[in-house]
C-alpha cells in the first residue's frame, strides 16, 4: 500500500501569490555564490560527463553521505536550485556533486547524443564509478524537473541500492506526453518556446562544432532535418531527441521514459515535492497514490510553481524540506 500523502506545510511569499511568479522569481533571482571543483567522468562510449563538486571533500565531510544533484532541461550545476541546495548543504558539512548532462557543462560533448528525460544509463555509470571511488560513503539524490524525471526512472530500474539512503524528487514531469502538450497552451506557450529556440540553438552549436572535431556525428545530427523550422518541444523531441536516441518518434520516446511508470517498483525512500500551480506540469499528469510504492511519498502543495516553493520562512524552504527529511 502506498504512504500517505504530507499535509501542505510551504506558504509561498506574499508578494509571490502565484505559479507563474513563484517559477520566474527562482530563475531570475540572484544565485547563491558556491565554489566548485570539477571531476571528469569518461564514459564507456568515449563521451564524459563532468561533476562539480563542492570544495568540500567528501572524505573529510562530517559524516559519510554524498548528496547527488540532477539538473532540468536547460540547467546545468550553475542553476539556481542547486546552487541554493550546495550552499546549505556546505553549512551542515556534508559533501555534495551536481552532475551535468552531456553538453551541459559550458563543453560541447563529443557524441551527437545528447541527454532527454529518460536518459537513466549515464546517472547509472556515474554513479557506479562514484560507489567504486568513494566505497565507505552512502548517497542521497535530488533530481529537479527533468532530473527529476530522470531520477526516478533510474530508481524504478534498479529498484534498489543499498548505497542510496534516500531520494527527492522536486516538480517532475511524471507525463511527459501531458508536459509537452501543456506547453503548446494558455501563457505556458512561452516556456516551451523558451526551452525550444535554447534546444534549437544548442544543437546546432553541437553540429557546428562536430563538423571540424567528429564529421561521422556531425552526420548523424545533419540526418535529422532541418532544425530551424522546430516550433514546439512536441516537434524537437519527435525531430531530434526521439530519432538521435533510439525511439520511434515523440510518442514513444514520452511512453517509455514517462517516470509515472517506474513509480510503482522504486524500493529507495523517496519523497515527491510538487506543485498544482506549476505552470508546466498539469495535474492529471500528477500520478495518485495507487500508483506509488511503500518507499515513496508525495507532497502535493496548493501553490509552489515550476522548481519554485519561494517562502518568507523559512526563506530557503525548499532546500530546508529536502534536507529535513535527508536528516528524518
Amino acid at each position: 500500500m502506498a504512504a500517505s500523502t504530507l499535509g501542505n506545510e510551504f506558504i509561498p511569499t506574499w508578494w509571490l501569490p502565484e505559479g507563474h511568479s513563484q517559477t520566474l522569481w527562482r530563475k531570475l533571482s540572484p544565485a547563491k555564490k558556491v565554489a566548485h571543483r570539477r571531476q571528469r567522468i569518461e564514459l564507456d562510449d568515449s563521451d564524459y560527463i563532468d561533476l562539480d563538486w563542492t570544495t568540500l571533500d567528501p572524505k573529510q565531510s562530517k559524516d559519510n553521505t554524498i548528496v547527488f544533484l540532477l539538473h532540468g532541461l536547460c540547467g546545468c550545476s550553475r542553476s539556481s536550485y542547486i546552487l541554493a541546495m550546495q550552499s546549505l548543504l556546505n553549512d551542515q558539512g556534508i559533501s555534495s556533486v551536481a552532475m551535468n548532462f552531456r553538453g551541459c557543462s559550458g563543453e560541447m560533448n563529443r557524441l551527437a547524443r545528447a541527454y532527454h528525460s529518460g536518459v537513466s544509463e549515464d546517472v547509472n555509470e556515474v554513479f557506479s564509478k562514484l560507489v567504486a571511488e568513494y566505497p565507505a560513503h552512502n548517497f542521497v539524490f535530488v533530481g529537479y524537473s527533468l532530473g527529476a524525471n530522470v531520477l526516478l526512472k533510474w530508481l524504478g530500474e534498479i529498484e534498489s541500492q543499498p548505497r542510496i539512503r534516500k531520494a527527492v524528487g522536486v516538480s517532475t514531469p511524471f507525463a511527459l506526453k501531458f508536459c509537452s502538450q501543456a506547453m503548446l497552451q494558455g501563457v505556458s506557450r512561452l516556456y516551451g518556446q523558451y526551452f525550444v529556440r535554447r534546444l534549437v540553438k544548442d544543437f546546432q552549436n553541437k553540429q557546428e562544432y562536430l563538423e571540424t572535431s567528429n564529421p561521422e556525428q556531425a552526420t548523424r545530427i545533419a540526418k535529422l532535418g532541418d532544425t530551424g523550422c522546430i516550433s514546439s518541444i512536441w516537434e524537437f523531441d519527435d525531430q531530434i531527441t526521439a530519432p538521435l536516441h533510439g525511439f520511434e518518434g515523440a510518442e514513444d520516446y514520452y511512453r517509455k521514459c514517462s517516470s509515472s511508470a517506474f513509480l510503482g517498483s522504486i524500493a529507495v525512500d523517496t519523497l515527491l515535492i510538487q506543485s498544482k500551480n506549476d505552470p508546466m506540469i498539469p495535474l492529471k499528469s500528477i500520478p495518485n497514490s495507487e500508483m506509488l510504492s511503500s518507499q515513496v511519498q508525495m507532497q502535493l502543495t496548493e501553490k509552489g510553481g515550476h522548481v519554485g516553493f519561494v517562502s518568507s520562512n523559512p526563506d530557503n524552504w525548499l532546500e530546508q524540506r529536502i534536507l529535513n527529511f535527508m536528516q528524518a
